[in-house]
């Protein structure tokens, strides 16, 4: 079921998007629509901790798609999953597919940032003859770990998911505001505010973030790096991987030397932090994103 609203948000975000409701496999995801209805389809997935607002600067810079983008589960004003498991990448994936197959989707592109480039690059992986190109921002494969250590993993998940959390309220909406900008990436108060509009919820004595608690928990199964290689040869489309300087992943030499394996993937990096997608850098980021998706893809034989 899809449901399409013009009705803005409070402190109305650039480009005025169509506000969406689709629910899927017994939840309700919420997601932002810009651009051209009758554009190419591009489904956008923000990071960890983030909502769809991560893309009010960018999507209306982006020609000749039809963006959605979308509050992943637990995120924004999109439903939490049911039950007390963490919240598992892989499990994304099947919802993503959801997600299309409601819009009519049987092709489309995926444009992810973070946590959201490593559950797109998991869905191209899995279902490649469906994605049609593959943009990828500041992330690509989850973190790997031996297999020696899945017992551990698959212990701590079990603790984290038996701990009672206790919400952290805070006075006033200007409070979140400032602790958004203040967090372990730093954020202009324009982009910080954009988060917190999707982010946040009215409590007794003020707000709390309206996040699920539960993607701070540990992952049930860390995959391995031989995992990751099976997904990364399955990306059979064009796939761009924009890196920010000051970032999250270039100064990793492990990270920078794995991409060296996979010459097929255009990495290209550019002034900024883990964010600039957001910030004054988005028009640059966008040059290149338009370029991308003009690009013209043989069609799939899947």
């Amino acid at each position: 079921m899809l449901e399409k609203s013009t009705e803005k948000l409070d402190g109305e975000l650039s480009g005025e998007p169509v506000q969406l409701s689709l629910v899927v496999q017994g939840q309700v995801f919420k997601a932002q629509q810009w651009g051209d209805p009758n554009g190419k389809p591009v489904l956008a997935l923000h990071g960890w901790l983030d909502n769809s607002a991560s893309y009010y600067r960018l999507a209306p810079l982006l020609e000749g798609v039809n963006l959605i983008a979308v509050d992943m589960a637990g995120h924004g004003f999109s439903d939490h999953r049911l039950g007390a498991g963490p919240y598992n990448v892989w499990e994304d994936v099947s919802e993503i597919i959801a997600l299309a197959d409601e819009l009519g989707w049987s092709r489309f592109s995926l444009l992810g940032h973070s946590r959201g480039a490593i559950i797109s690059t998991l869905t191209a992986g899995t279902f490649p003859e469906r994605i049609e190109r593959l943009a990828l921002l500041e992330g690509i494969w989850p973190q790997a770990a031996p297999v020696e250590n899945a017992p551990e993993q698959l212990a701590q998940s079990i603790l984290d998911a038996q701990k009672v959390k206790r919400l952290k309220v805070l006075p006033d909406f200007s409070s979140m505001i400032r602790a958004r900008m203040r967090g372990v990436w730093p954020l202009s108060e324009a982009s910080a505010r954009a988060l917190t509009e999707r982010g946040v919820r009215a409590v007794e004595g003020g707000y709390c973030w309206s996040t699920d608690g539960r993607l701070m928990n540990a992952s049930a199964i860390k995959m391995t790096e031989q995992h990751l290689e099976a997904f990364t040869q399955r990306l059979t489309m064009p796939v761009k991987l924009l890196l920010a300087d000051e970032g999250l992943l270039v100064n990793e030499a492990s990270f920078m030397a794995k991409l060296n394996d996979y010459p097929s993937i255009d990495v290209h990096r550019t002034p900024g932090t883990h964010h600039w997608h957001m910030e004054e850098q988005a028009p640059l980021l966008a040059e290149l994103l338009n370029d991308f998706f003009r690009l013209e893809v043989e069609p799939s034989n899947g």
